[in-house]
């Protein structure tokens, strides 16, 4: 199943959504109006956006309302991409240039900066102070993500728990807010918002294991970036991270590790190819797998209706996509 089957029921709205997004990053300013277009016209899956209309179809329907809330929720997002691209020197995304590659680090800095305000701003729309210490609290956590991935750059001793907390911050954290908070605009009850805020948390981090999967595995080309992206930045993921520690070949990469040979590009793509086809990948699989069911199960507290249908489908797309 593709994404746009999923979405189809909701495209109205959605399209509405990508208006507002439109609006929200158009500035008189040429550069910043620029740089902005361009990362938001290089596309995305826009999940966060659908999970929380499909979150706030649990409770009183108001596109005026959960627009303010899916805007500010994508524009986030969007600031911390732009952001990431700068810290890992990234020249594509989805197979465009990035901001920081088109333009420079500067520009690139201030176009997050700029996308965050207006993020911030579109939020004072609504009302409700819960949706604001939530919102607020979450950006917090996802700043220490961040800084915890820079931290473990290259860091090979790091355990499971570890990167469990660092993608929960990064990745998870956001896609179980957008159910969360498109539940609580809505008024939906609250065992209704607790179990999307589960349901949204387990799928979220589902999401960056299947993504961590798919740097090793995936098209290039439907990736838009080189294989094993994460690694050659010094990003160890759990796939990278299990082979280090359990895997059959765990004494080879440890030496390579310990010799410093993967600044060496032989080197490097020999380890790429062995991790892709190693033990970890298997690993990362099934543990996402059980995230998918955690995330699955918490949706049998919400009433049985189409609604609830789209979030099974958005799971199970989640993990067995290509890209």
């Amino acid at each position: 199943m593709k994404l746009a089957d999923i979405f189809f029921p909701f495209r109205s709205d959605m399209n509405y959504i990508e208006r507002e997004l439109e609006n929200a990053v158009n500035t008189k300013e040429p550069v910043l109006s620029k740089t902005s277009s361009h990362l938001l016209k290089a596309g995305g899956k826009r999940i966060r956006p659908v999970f929380v209309l499909l979150g706030g179809q649990f409770g009183t329907y108001d596109i005026k309302k959960l627009k303010s809330v899916a805007v500010s929720l994508e524009l986030i997002h969007m600031a911390t991409l732009v952001h990431d691209d700068v810290i890992d020197d990234a020249d594509l995304r989805r197979g465009k240039p990035t901001v920081k590659a088109q333009w420079d680090n500067r520009i690139a800095m201030y176009t997050g900066d700029y996308i965050l305000a207006r993020a911030l701003m579109i939020a004072t729309e609504l009302t409700n102070p819960r949706i604001h210490k939530i919102l607020s609290r979450s950006i917090v956590e996802m700043t220490l993500g961040e800084i915890e991935q820079i931290r473990d750059f290259n860091n090979w001793n790091q355990n499971l728990r570890r990167y469990l907390r660092r993608i929960k911050r990064k990745t998870a954290l956001l896609i179980a807010i957008s159910c969360q908070l498109g539940g609580i605009a809505a008024g939906a009850t609250e065992a209704a918002v607790r179990s999307l805020y589960t349901y949204g948390y387990n799928v979220g981090m589902a999401y960056q294991i299947t993504d961590d999967i798919l740097d090793f595995t995936g098209d290039v080309k439907k990736l838009g970036k080189p294989a094993g992206s994460d690694l050659r930045q010094g990003n160890i993921t759990l796939p990278a991270l299990y082979m280090y520690h359990h895997s059959s070949l765990a004494n080879d990469l440890r030496n390579r590790v310990q010799d410093g040979l993967l600044a060496d590009d032989r080197a490097l793509e020999q380890t790429i190819y062995e991790i892709r086809q190693g033990e970890g990948i298997r690993y990362a699989y099934e543990l996402a797998q059980r995230y998918l069911a955690r995330g699955m199960a918490a949706l049998d507290e919400l009433p049985a209706n189409k609604n609830r249908d789209a979030l099974f489908k958005i799971a199970r797309f989640i993990v067995e996509r290509q890209a």
